[in-house]
């Protein structure tokens, strides 16, 4: 099973360790393009503060996050799952996870991102500010920007198991499954039940929940309909929308999960 992540606006601090080893960072094809954005983006940063807040959209208030980015290359590196922090990453609670279930979250989860592409939780990467919307000077829109070597690497990454698809819209754009991938790829919405409106904090809380509810049960289902029978399995309200028969494996499958509210 792959998971894929969105990443978090708000990020842990890098804190003291080893600087950032950009070639030991998992899906190495996707190395030459993660060198191009983070070449431009410390660049950017370097040069001009007000330049860079406005292409990456930041308020006066979060000024200082154009100096961590000019950094990137010497502050300390920490675990990607130790430096994305909020609602989502708070209900998957990886560092709480048992050894096992660890394990199965080194394997299995991949966080997006404007900067590295695709990152393993396990991956040491600085802390830094550069959303999949940005569009760089020199490189233009970054999810066009890693469109084509995600098309080359992203399909060796998924296997032959499922594809659990929780990013959202922006990150989506970077990668859609294609062909066999997509015939085993579920995309998870979650529902508030009672008014079938998407609410950002249900959204997310309810997905770090569904991925942590798998990890530690042990469950890794080989496609979309053993998904749903095992979120059924763990308490979750699942309605699934397989596709037409004459696109099978060649579109994603939708499921909501239903929930009146988040503990």
């Amino acid at each position: 099973m792959l998971v894929l992540l969105p990443p978090s606006e708000g990020k842990a601090s890098s804190g003291r360790g080893a600087p950032l080893k950009p070639e030991t960072l998992s899906l190495p094809g996707l190395g030459a393009a993660r060198e191009a954005v983070l070449d431009e983006l410390v660049e950017l940063c370097a040069a001009d503060e007000d330049k860079a807040r406005e292409v990456l959209g930041l308020s006066e208030g979060l000024r200082g996050e154009v100096a961590k980015n000019t950094e990137l290359r010497t502050a300390g590196a920490r675990p990607a799952g130790e430096i994305y922090t909020g609602v989502l990453y708070d209900a998957l609670g990886l560092a709480s996870l048992d050894a096992a279930a660890k394990r199965r979250a080194a394997r299995s989860l991949l966080v997006f991102s404007g900067l590295w592409g695709a990152v393993r939780v396990t991956d040491r990467i600085p802390s830094y500010r550069c959303s999949m919307g940005v569009r760089l000077p020199g490189l233009g829109a970054l999810g066009a920007h890693w469109r084509t070597p995600m098309a080359s690497v992203l399909p060796e990454a998924a296997g032959d198991g499922l594809v659990l698809d929780l990013r959202s819209a922006a990150y989506a754009a970077a990668w859609k499954p294609k062909g066999e991938v997509a015939g085993r790829t579920a995309s998870v919405r979650v529902l508030h039940a009672p008014t079938r409106k998407v609410v950002s904090h249900f959204n997310k809380a309810t997905k770090g929940r569904i991925v942590r509810s798998l990890l530690t049960a042990g469950i890794a289902p080989k496609g979309p309909a053993e998904l749903v029978e095992a979120l059924r399995d763990l308490g979750y309200v699942v309605e699934e929308q397989a596709p037409a028969r004459a696109k099978a494996g060649a579109t994603a499958w939708t499921l909501d999960v239903l929930v009146d509210e988040v503990h």
